[in-house]
């Protein structure tokens, strides 16, 4: 499988690519009559079909068969204050996917920087990242959401807040492989010391990533491939 699609309604009967997914097919990519593509509803199955009407407007496809791909063993959930510049949230969402993530939600805390968000850019960014890694499950990208709800309905079996004081145990070692993970990212500010309290008060552990200070879209990539790290070597040794 060298390329994925994403036609969202494949599992409800529809049987044509959208416009600018027949347009990369066709012209890009230039598929013909015949030729065999491989679909994805982004929940998990992947259609194989052959190209009915390679028309780059409408490619319309018959469904071949169809496989279910197996989920990751555990689910990891971003938390992030977003940046001033959007193009950081862009590059981190499309990173932080290709590397394997499930979720992304953006935060407003006190030092926020920007409080609002192309959410629809976002998407389009997703679904971009989940073709390119081959990842049958398109990740949640969720609007920006005020620091005290995000807390209070986070039900993560483990749960981490990305504060680097003195003592603190790095993610590393603090997280598990298996389960869900959260983890919160602050603004360029940081955390205040009243979302670190509220924080704690409701479960999230203080963790660092490192000794170097880090931009905020940078720490949200190092906790994405630390996660992925522990998860991944795990289920590949898991004695």
């Amino acid at each position: 499988m060298q390329n994925l699609f994403y036609q969202p309604g494949i599992s409800s009967g529809i049987n044509y690519l959208t416009p600018e997914e027949s347009r990369h097919c066709v012209k890009v990519l230039r598929k013909k009559t015949g030729d065999i593509l491989y679909i994805t509803d982004g929940q998990g199955t992947v259609f194989e079909a052959a190209i009915a009407k390679a028309d780059p407007a409408k490619c319309v496809f018959i469904i071949q068969h169809s496989t279910h791909q197996p989920a990751r063993g555990y689910s990891f959930r971003l938390g992030i204050a977003p940046t001033k510049n959007a193009d950081r949230m862009e590059w981190l969402v499309e990173k932080c996917i290709e590397i394997g993530i499930d979720r992304v939600s953006f935060i407003q805390t006190v030092h926020s920087e920007r409080t609002n968000l192309n959410v629809a850019r976002l998407e389009k960014i997703a679904v971009s990242a989940m073709k390119q890694s081959l990842y049958a499950y398109l990740p949640v990208i969720d609007p920006i959401c005020r620091f005290q709800d995000f807390i209070a309905n986070e039900t993560g079996n483990q749960k981490f807040i990305a504060h680097g004081g003195p003592g603190t145990v790095h993610l590393m070692d603090a997280a598990k492989p298996g389960g869900t993970c959260t983890v919160l990212i602050g603004p360029e500010g940081d955390f205040t010391p009243d979302e670190l309290r509220l924080a704690g008060q409701k479960g999230f552990v203080p963790v660092s990533l490192g000794s170097s200070r880090l931009r905020t879209e940078t720490a949200g990539l190092s906790a994405c491939l630390i996660l992925s790290l522990i998860n991944r070597h795990f289920h590949q040794n898991p004695t």
